[in-house]
């Protein structure tokens, strides 16, 4: 089946504020090291006018994983809500030069404003983030382009957005709409609170609506309540077609119905920041699914595309991911 687009994204459309930061600013602000706390608009805007200066992206964890799908060359569509706002504006602008479609209808007559991650990271590399959401939380499945999804080979849905009664809706009207055209869904499970507040709903929609789960080691065991990391893997891969975990300096696992692979982690001289490796990590999986590479292939890209990124600082790639990815004999 031919597809105008590789892979189609469904997230929380915000804009990533990137900044290093000591431990004594995250004390300061009640900041919980390595977390990400939900905030109100009046903090948000407290808190950025504090932090140290800073890098700006159009963000949210499925537009860092659709930024590097377009690095290796993927053709992506997004959809996500922004509004009519100079936040908004940007976020849609950096999508475009991207290469990425994005042309969900903005938020109007509403006080509600962009959405915005601040992230501050400190010398170890972790990222601390404090999220406000604002219009991102406020999709519905009226916002979905059906014509772009049924053309997409992969709609791709981040588990941040199970977090509202909304966001629910959405991705069930999303992979219901994907797979009535014969494509395929996947889901990345996002942050261990998701698990936690979600997990028998996330189970529950899995099992209706999903080929393909991204995870790391941490949400896996919380998902199914286990210590036993390869217990927890039987009990996914007998729920998908398909399943990709993390397991960081570890690398990660590949889950089908009837195999298991293991991929080493890329190599990477120093770690700076940790900011989006799991996002790319889908990138480059999924773009090796739709270029027909079989399942170790595309975790050794997703590996590539995550050693890339820890590298630096921000949460996308720096250099093109199809040139590594050719120099590493990788497609």
């Amino acid at each position: 089946m031919t597809s105008a687009y590789d892979i189609t994204a469904v997230g929380h459309a915000i804009v990533d504020v990137l900044a290093p930061a000591d431990e004594a600013f995250l004390a300061a602000h009640d900041l919980h090291k390595g977390a990400m706390t939900l905030i109100d608009q009046h903090r948000a805007h407290s808190l950025y006018d504090q932090m140290a200066e800073s890098e700006m992206a159009s963000g949210g964890s499925a537009g860092n994983t659709i930024a590097g799908a377009a690095s290796f060359g993927a053709k992506c569509g997004y959809i996500g809500k922004v509004a009519h706002d100079h936040l908004g504006e940007f976020f849609s602008r950096d999508l475009m030069k991207l290469g990425v479609d994005f042309k969900t209808p903005v938020l109007h007559d509403d006080p509600t404003s962009t959405g915005r991650c601040l992230i501050n990271v400190t010398a170890d590399g972790q990222r601390t983030m404090a999220t406000f959401l604002g219009a991102a939380a406020l999709i519905s499945p009226h916002d979905l382009d059906a014509d772009m999804i049924r053309a997409s080979q992969i709609t791709y849905l981040e588990g941040y957005l199970f977090d509202t009664p909304s966001g629910r809706e959405t991705f069930a009207k999303a992979a219901q709409i994907a797979r009535a055209a014969g494509r395929k869904t996947a889901i990345t499970l996002s942050d261990m609170f998701v698990v936690n507040r979600w997990r028998e709903d996330l189970l529950a929609f899995i099992d209706r609506h999903i080929d393909l789960v991204f995870a790391n080691e941490s949400e896996l065991l919380g998902l199914f309540q286990t210590d036993d990391f390869y217990k927890a893997l039987r009990y996914l891969r007998a729920r998908v077609d398909l399943a990709f975990v993390t397991r960081s300096e570890q690398g990660s696992v590949v889950a089908k119905m009837d195999d298991t692979h293991t991929i080493p982690a890329a190599p990477v001289a120093k770690v700076i920041d940790t900011t989006g490796a799991g996002d790319q990590y889908a990138a480059g999986v999924m773009y090796g699914l739709t270029q027909g590479l079989h399942v170790t292939a595309c975790a050794q890209l997703g590996s590539l595309a995550a050693a890339e990124v820890i590298s630096h600082f921000g949460p996308r790639p720096l250099v093109s991911l199809a040139t590594l990815a050719k120099e590493a004999a990788l497609v």
